[in-house]
């Protein structure tokens, strides 16, 4: 193993005169976001970490659902850690996995930590919180038997995947295995006003309407042929399994993983060839549309119904990526791009009132717009074409350029940037669940054209965070039921976009599964822990393809020494640094930065992307 001090290293040679606005207000976010999980957690949560709820899922026609949304209230609590924050967040966000999955096992949606069996659309999202446990403790037992005892529920010789077809047997799977159609009491098309703005799944059949499935007996109908035509055989959000088994081999090196994850993206890719298109579902005898009377459209979660293009595109680019980290194979990211491709070939300027579902996102944007169009591509097809039309989802197309710096990636960008009629400079203070939706001024900041960036978003991170603070104080709302759920993660108020993209370099990690991408890597030399040491403000100005600029500050008095990673996993090789103008070559996976007190540093750094094995261990524990 490499000692610390063999790495290469530098030391900051400039004193500050004054303390960078964005530094302060980055150690000033840190210290915010410390004291606003406590808050969260003496409100909401039992002193064994368990969430406050006194009734039951796996109820009612709706049985399977709910697992994610008991997760989902912490899920970027260890991100914080990871980036600089306490290690009592991470102490926190563990207790609250392990209460949480008790109180889960408890009702019988759990089972030996592991959900029975629900869509990876929203097992994804629960998956979170357990994935960036891992990352931020990559040694612990109980993490890593769980990432074994999960992941082979889905390699060969499990009960979910069918080696002989390569199909992931059914839309739910789990612990349980394939659980066919949807529900384990009859099978029943659940109506409601809720899911009125989406239609029927299966337009296709007969000449039924939504209002018509109010009727009980044509409500079972209906739910029996979506059980037949949708329940069963392999869809395209089972793609985001693959970060599972992903984090499987990264703990345990263990080949086995890494050549599942390459077959089962393989086998999509497959899938695509000779296609305009990407379908969204294959039989149990792996053909695509074998369910669905030959249709490549249809399948749960899919280009037809629900949300069409976000859990389509957000399940390829996780998969391609996870595929690429652990082949090398940057080929597998052009099923990533074919569905947004697929999407733009077919945008148009539309006004705010044309828009179809999912509008919450743009609600700002649109108000700039004061009723005039801006570019909108369609999120579904059906037996019609194209429809439901709304802004591209900015995350998807930026999210792949920060993974592969192709310029046709980054082209992508721009037409949407070219053809979109409201500023992509703006920082719109807003959190949804994902807190994801600041892609674009970070964009625009990275390729010199927003400036004053960083303060703005941060003092908007700062905002963000007080104002969920306020709704916790101020929540007189009764305990939670199964049917508010989602009240826990509503009052979340750890924010980390602003950290990911300011310190990292990164964008908000994927939130329907997908593992964090993290450009740089921070970990406290000294202490031999992730994240930025106290006092230490970084900030990350440009991710072109041939080099990388971050700016290093020490606000503090005393001597601060980091280790600067390439990527989340080790896996870019630094090839050399500019430091303050000065060259050093590295060839190496990491570098030391002393800081004295109160100084600073710019760093220019040129690496190869994805030219080591990713590992999960720290750099004290790794070969140079």
């Amino acid at each position: 193993m490499a000692a610390v001090q063999d790495v290469p290293g530098v030391r900051a040679g400039r004193e500050l005169a004054a303390a960078p606005e964005w530094a302060r207000l980055e150690r000033e976010l840190f210290a915010a976001l410390d004291r606003a999980w406590p808050v969260f957690s003496a409100r909401y949560t039992e002193s064994d970490g368990r969430l406050v709820f006194r009734d039951k899922l796996g109820e009612g026609h709706d049985d399977r659902d709910g697992v994610d949304d008991f997760y989902e209230p912490f899920f970027n609590w260890p991100t914080l850690y990871l980036l600089g924050g306490s290690t009592e967040v991470l102490d926190a966000a563990h207790r609250h996995w392990r209460g949480v999955t008790a109180q889960l096992a408890e009702m019988g949606m759990v089972v030996d930590g592991i959900e029975r069996g629900y869509d990876w659309f929203h097992q994804g999202e629960g998956l979170l919180l357990y994935y960036a446990l891992c990352l931020a403790r990559p040694d612990d037992a109980e993490l890593r038997d769980l990432a074994v005892r999960f992941a082979d529920l889905y390699l060969p010789g499990g009960p979910n995947y069918s080696a002989e077809h390569r199909v992931i047997r059914a839309p739910h799977t789990g612990a349980a295995g394939p659980r066919w159609g949807f529900s384990d009491h009859e099978e029943y098309f659940p109506w409601s006003e809720a899911l009125r703005p989406y239609g029927l799944p299966l337009d296709w059949l007969g000449s039924t309407e939504f209002d018509d499935l109010k009727d009980p007996e044509k409500a079972r109908a209906y739910g029996r042929e979506m059980w037949e035509r949708m329940g069963r055989g392999d869809v395209v959000v089972n793609l985001a399994v693959t970060s599972l088994v992903t984090t499987a081999f990264l703990l345990t090196g263990e080949q086995r993983y890494a050549d599942w994850v390459a077959e089962y993206v393989g086998v999509w890719r497959e899938r695509l060839a000779g296609r305009e298109v990407l379908p969204d579902n294959a039989g149990l005898h792996g053909e695509v549309g074998e369910h669905l009377d030959g249709r490549w459209y249809g399948g749960h979660y899919g280009w037809a119904w629900p949300h069409g293009l976000n859990p389509v595109g957000t399940a390829t680019l996780v998969a391609a990526m996870n595929a690429v980290l652990l082949t090398g194979d940057e080929s597998f990211l052009d099923l990533a791009r074919n569905p947004q491709d697929a999407v733009l070939k077919q945008a148009e300027p539309r006004t705010g009132s044309q828009m179809g579902t999912l509008k919450k996102r743009w609600q700002p944007h649109l108000r700039e717009l004061d009723g005039g169009p801006t570019l909108m591509v369609p999120q579904r097809h059906d037996d019609s074409g194209w429809f439901d039309y709304n802004i591209m989802p900015t995350q998807l197309p930026v999210s792949l350029w920060q993974f592969s710096r192709d310029p046709a990636d980054f082209e992508r960008i721009e037409r949407l940037r070219a053809e979109s009629t409201w500023d992509w400079t703006t920082v719109h203070t807003q959190r949804l669940k994902d807190e994801a939706g600041h892609e674009e001024p970070w964009f625009e900041y990275l390729h010199g054209r927003n400036p004053e960036f960083p303060e703005r978003m941060l003092r908007s991170a700062l905002d963000s965070s007080a104002a969920k603070l306020a709704a916790i104080e101020q929540d007189q709302s009764p305990v939670p039921s199964a049917l508010d759920i989602h009240h826990w993660q509503d009052h979340n108020p750890v924010v980390t976009e602003a950290l990911l993209q300011l310190t990292t370099g990164s964008p908000q990690i994927l939130y329907n599964g997908g593992l964090a991408q993290l450009h740089l890597r921070y970990f406290d030399a000294d202490l031999r822990r992730a994240g930025l040491p106290e006092d230490v403000a970084a900030l990350v100005s440009d991710i072109a393809a041939d080099h990388t600029v971050v700016d290093l500050v020490n606000l503090g008095a005393t001597t601060r020494n980091l280790i600067l990673q390439s990527g989340t996993f080790a896996e870019h090789r630094l090839e050399s640094v500019q430091a303050d103008g000065q060259p050093l070559p590295i060839n190496g996976r990491y570098l030391r930065v002393e800081l004295p007190p109160s100084s600073a540093i710019q760093l220019t750094l040129s690496m190869t992307l994805r030219a080591e094995k990713p590992t999960m261990r720290a750099p004290w524990e790794n070969e140079q």
